[in-house]
C-alpha cells in the first residue's frame, strides 16, 4: 500500500513529550486525521490536547500499547533514555513498530537506542528538526533524519504534516546534522546581535539597520525572526538558551571525537555557557543579545 493508501492514514500513533514544540507537532498529525495518544510527564502540558482529538494517557506505556508509530520529543538524551527503557515503554512497543525520536540528543546515543531498539525489532528514525515553536505550528520544520532508507520512506506521510523530512544517512545522522545546524544558528544569533551593537554604538537604528540589509548575502532566517526579537527585545522562548547551550555541548563532545577543531563553535559555546550560568537558561537564544551587551557595558535599551 502507498504512503498515502487508507491503510498507512489509520496508523496509531503515540507522542511522547507535548512541550513547546511537541504540542503544536502532535496538534498537526491530529489535524492530518491521525488517531494519537499523548503523554507528558507534566499531565497539564498533555491535557488541552485532548480538545483536538488525542487521547491522553496516563504513563509512556499506556501511551505507547497497540502504536505502530511512537514519536518522542523529549528534552534531552537523558530524558529519552528514562522514558524509553527506565519506564519501559520500549517493553510494551509491538515488535515491528518504529520508534521515532524528534529530540535533539548526541548522535552516539541514538545509534545506542537504535541498536537496542533493533533487539526487539523496532525500528528507529532519528529525526531532530529545525524551525522553532513557529515552524512546529505551520508545519514547516525541517526534519534530518538518520536510518534506514526504506523505513524513512515508509513515514513521509506522518512527517509531511510537521515539515519537510530529508533523509541524510544512516543511523545517528540525522542527529549529527541537528548539531550542525545548531551551529550555524548560533554563530548566526552572534554574529546578528554583535552587528546589532555596533550599529546602535555607532549613531545607527538597528531596526532600520535590519531593514536595509534583508534581501542582501546576510539575509537568513535568524536575521528575519531573530533579529526582529533583538530589536523588539521580546526574548520569550521559542528556542531557549539552556537548549541551544545543550546542542552546543554535544556539537563540541563530537567535534573532540572526530579530532576536529572549531574555533567559532568554541567561541559562541563559551558565551551562551556564561549567559545561562548567569541565570538566563529560559530566555529565548537571540537574548545572547543581552549577555554581549553586557559584556561591553551597554544597556541597548528596554530589557
Amino acid at each position: 500500500m502507498t504512503a498515502s493508501g487508507k491503510g498507512q492514514d489509520r496508523r496509531r500513533i503515540a507522542f511522547l513529550g507535548t512541550g513547546l514544540m511537541g504540542a503544536p507537532m502532535a496538534r498537526r498529525l491530529i489535524g492530518a486525521g491521525f488517531a494519537v495518544t499523548v503523554w507528558n510527564r507534566d499531565p497539564g502540558k498533555a491535557a488541552p490536547l485532548a480538545t483536538d482529538g488525542a487521547v491522553c494517557a496516563e504513563t509512556p506505556r499506556d501511551a505507547v500499547s497497540g502504536a505502530d508509530v511512537v514519536i518522542t520529543m523529549l528534552t534531552n538524551a537523558e530524558a529519552v533514555e528514562d522514558v524509553l527503557f527506565e519506564r519501559g515503554a520500549a517493553d510494551a512497543i509491538a515488535s515491528g513498530a518504529t520508534v521515532i525520536d524528534m529530540s535533539s540528543i548526541a548522535p552516539h546515543f541514538a545509534r545506542d537506542h537504535a541498536a537496542r531498539l533493533a533487539e526487539r525489532g523496532i525500528h528507529h528514525v532519528d529525526a531532530p528538526v529545525s524551525g522553532g515553536v513557529v515552524g512546529a505550528e505551520a508545519g514547516t520544520l525541517a526534519i534530518m533524519a538518520g536510518g534506514d532508507k526504506d523505513v524513512i520512506d515508509g513515514l513521509q506521510d506522518i512527517f509531511a504534516p510537521m515539515g519537510r523530512a530529508t533523509r541524510v544517512g544512516p543511523s545517528g545522522a540525522g542527529q549529527l546534522a541537528k548539531l550542525a545546524n545548531q551551529q550555524i544558528v548560533a554563530v548566526t544569533i552572534g554574529a546578528v546581535a554583535e552587528a546589532m551593537m555596533l550599529i546602535e554604538a555607532g549613531g545607527g537604528s538597528p531596526a532600520a539597520f535590519r531593514d536595509a540589509i534583508r534581501g542582501g548575502f546576510a539575509e537568513s532566517r535568524i536575521l528575519e525572526l531573530h533579529g526582529k526579537r533583538m530589536v523588539e527585545r521580546q526574548f520569550a522562548p521559542g528556542g531557549s538558551s539552556s537548549n541551544q547551550l545543550k546542542d552546543l555541548n554535544a556539537a563540541m563532545e563530537t567535534a573532540k571525537a572526530l579530532s576536529l577543531t572549531l574555533p567559532l563553535t568554541a567561541a559562541v559555546h563559551g558565551e551562551f555557557g556564561a549567559f545561562v550560568a548567569n541565570g538566563n537558561g529560559e530566555k529565548d537564544h537571540s537574548g545572547l543579545l543581552l549577555h554581549l551587551e553586557e559584556k561591553n557595558g551597554r544597556s541597548g535599551g528596554k530589557q
